[in-house]
């Protein structure tokens, strides 16, 4: 199993059970066949850039070894959702 990093906006307009959901949902998906070793929400903070025509966004970080099959489904499922505005998966190189 590889480090990587996974950063991703959730939408600031969506309700609190809602962005809960989605980070559980997320979690779910790395823990299965993954291993998460740090995960941050950060919180909500103004955008650098109107996105979609979001101007914030709830950032979440997570620092997490997994295998490129879990990597590809966490690209899947992130592509298709419509509460993620943005996100970058990266191996992590410390």
């Amino acid at each position: 199993m590889r480090k990587y990093e996974v950063m991703y906006i959730i939408r600031s307009d969506i309700e609190q059970e809602a962005v809960q959901a989605t980070i559980e949902k997320f979690q779910g998906i790395i823990n299965n066949g993954g291993e998460i070793t740090k995960h941050d929400v950060m919180g909500k903070r103004r955008l650098a850039y109107e996105i979609n025509k979001f101007r914030d966004g709830i950032y979440v970080l997570v620092n997490f070894n997994a295998t490129n099959e879990v990597i590809a489904e966490l690209d899947r499922v992130m592509k298709i959702s419509d509460e993620i505005i943005r996100y970058l998966i990266v191996k992590d190189v410390a």
